[in-house]
């Protein structure tokens, strides 16, 4: 057998503009194109109705169609990443396998169980920067430690960024070094568990109008102000290369954006606890939650009686989306009003967001908590009543998704808000006096 290497794909799942793709391409052999449904991941999933598992059916089948067109196919596989290798190795003769990087604690642990196996067989693996413009010890404090607050590192990013970071990899110069084969099924989402819902995915167009906007547009729930690419760039059917060519054209608050995510993963990479369950700031972890699961139900189910809060866990509910000012109000509302932890929010959030990104959902979860870096004080506490006639001033948004609000039907507020900010202080300054 004439030896090949492989592409594996994961999280980048495009043919343009992906590193490690382009770098297999340019290898000296042919690239067998290899996608993993992982059932070290999928096993976990609570429903076998995961939009997130169609989209990516989604863009697979639309690969696949690119690749056939080109004489080659993608090869998709149903089980454990090593036990897939094993199968590959028997099949072929491979002499290296090429990937992007991910960086949370399940991906590192699986990327060196593979990696350990192909090199007991004599295959080396390479893996490539791509899912962000910076990663790990690439934007670091001057004495090389890593940075803990937004703005700083910001600085420094913008500071650090030259034409170089942002350059598209021409992949499409390669094609012809794809594995010749004829085209082969993707696995139908029935037959690997999960049922196809046929809703739509938000467009992987980039609105440029809407980017100009961002600034002034981002907060207002009401209006189609931001650009719902999250689950684009979660699964890479999108380069944040390009956005971020095209943020620093047209909006650098919408380029901010795109920084925290490169921060977030940048202080999941260096501080690996915060994706293991726990707070950044230990002294956090003393605080001592109500959790009460009946009011947590009335929380995820959009019944507390707040309707800015109500609003955004029902668009969660029914779409898979929440707007990233609600995000904010309604992660602030669990863990400070209710004194639920901040842990069983993140983890609902994680089961429900199209977009769902271990680092950015930590960190954001964190943030609203106060227990996180750069973190909101914890002092700090959302006003849902001043949210909303800031930024859903005609209460168009909540409307929309809380229609009998003003209905003797609707739910009286489950805790008074006066009285929650003040036990959260108490609460929070006891666990903090403590630690």
């Amino acid at each position: 057998m004439a030896p090949i290497n492989i592409f594996w794909f994961r999280r980048d799942l495009r043919l343009a503009d992906n590193a490690g793709l382009y770098h297999a391409l340019k290898s000296s052999k042919p690239v067998l194109p290899v996608f993993i449904f992982d059932t070290d991941i999928l096993d976990q999933l609570s429903s076998t109705t995961d939009r997130r598992v169609e989209f990516i059916h989604n863009a697979l089948t639309g690969m696949q169609q690119q690749l056939k067109e080109l004489g080659s196919s993608l090869v998709v596989y149903h089980g454990k990443p090593v036990d897939v290798f094993k199968e590959l190795v028997k099949q072929h003769t491979i002499e290296k396998v090429f990937t992007n990087h991910d960086y949370e604690p399940y991906a590192l642990e699986r990327d060196e169980h593979v990696g350990t196996f192909l090199l007991e067989q004599g295959i080396t693996l390479h893996t490539y920067k791509d899912q962000v413009i910076f990663e790990k010890e690439e934007v670091v404090k001057d004495d090389g430690k890593p940075y803990t607050v937004f703005t700083p590192y910001s600085k420094k990013w913008k500071a650090t960024l030259n034409r170089f970071y942002l350059q598209s990899y021409p992949t499409q110069k390669y094609y012809n070094n794809f594995y010749r084969q004829a085209a082969k099924a993707v696995p139908s989402l029935k037959s690997i568990g999960f049922n196809k819902t046929g809703d739509p995915f938000p467009a992987v167009t980039v609105d440029n109008r809407i980017v100009a906007q961002y600034d002034k547009q981002r907060d207002f729930p009401a209006t189609e102000g931001t650009t719902h690419l999250g689950v684009h760039l979660r699964f890479g059917t999108i380069s944040v290369r390009q956005l971020a060519q095209k943020a620093i054209k047209l909006n650098e608050t919408y380029l901010g954006e795109l920084i925290w995510r490169d921060f977030f993963q940048m202080i999941l990479w260096h501080f690996p606890h915060v994706g293991k369950g726990l707070a950044f700031r230990a002294e956090y972890d003393h605080i001592k939650w109500r959790n009460k699961e009946d009011e947590f139900v009335r929380w995820c189910e959009g019944n507390t009686g707040y309707p800015i809060v109500d609003a955004g866990m029902r668009e969660l509910n029914a779409t898979g989306f929440m707007h990233n000012r609600v995000r904010m109000i309604t992660a602030s509302f669990l863990a400070k009003h209710l004194l639920i932890d901040w842990r069983w929010g993140e983890a609902y959030f994680a089961e429900k967001l199209l977009d769902f990104d271990l680092a950015s959902n930590n960190g954001n979860w964190q943030w609203a908590a106060g227990c996180g870096c750069d973190a909101a004080p914890y002092f700090r506490i959302f006003n849902p009543y001043l949210q909303t006639k800031k930024f859903d001033p005609e209460l168009k948004y909540i409307r929309r998704w809380v229609p009998e609000f003003e209905e003797l039907t609707y739910p009286q507020p489950m805790v008074d808000h006066e009285m929650a900010r003040k036990r959260c202080l108490e609460t929070y300054k006891k666990a903090l006096d403590r630690g």
